[in-house]
């Protein structure tokens, strides 16, 4: 039976195997995987408005989950099944977007970082919450029996979705969509 988005959300969230393998295999799911991303951004926004103050700020805060989510699910794909597959790996990056999406599930609690004297403190915890989520999901996504491979797969996957995104950031300011910054 599956479950509502605010249940699979909040089971993503507390790391439930199952609600990842459900919407691994349900190609409805998409979009309420980009949803989860879209609360994310909008709460990175908000809490990158609180910090740095300015709408740039906000329009930065709010671009860059959308376009990580994105290349990180597409370098996970080729690291995770051209690269470090094992035998039992089937995916495709349909499945990698939909579990990589709720993984993001925790950063709606970003919005808390505004909290003065907390802030940092919640942004912190809630940034190594996504990293976990990150791994059971792309555990999941890409079958894999070790929880290590998929950490090594987040890791090598974190580098170029860190250059790529600030390289289209970058482009979005040159191109006057944003302002740098």
């Amino acid at each position: 039976m599956a479950r509502s988005f605010t249940d699979r959300m909040i089971g993503a969230a507390k790391l439930d195997v199952h609600v990842y393998e459900e919407v691994e295999a349900d190609t409805s799911a998409m979009g309420q995987a980009m949803a989860v991303v879209v609360l994310h951004a909008v709460a990175a926004g908000i809490v990158s408005f609180a910090i740095f103050g300015g709408v740039p700020s906000l329009i930065r805060g709010f671009i860059f989950p959308l376009i990580g989510w994105f290349i990180w699910a597409f370098v996970i794909y080729l690291i995770g099944t051209k690269v470090m597959p094992e035998p039992q790996t089937r995916s495709n990056i349909g499945e990698l977007l939909r579990t990589t999406g709720f993984a993001a599930s925790p950063g709606i609690l970003l919005v808390l970082g505004a909290i003065p004297m907390f802030g940092m403190l919640i942004i912190l915890a809630v940034t190594i919450w996504m990293l976990v989520t990150m791994v059971v999901a792309v555990r999941q996504a890409l079958d894999y029996k070790s929880t290590g491979r998929a950490i090594g797969v987040c890791v090598l996957g974190w580098v170029p979705y860190v250059i790529l995104g600030r390289v289209v950031v970058g482009l979005l300011a040159v191109m006057g969509v944003i302002t740098a910054g």
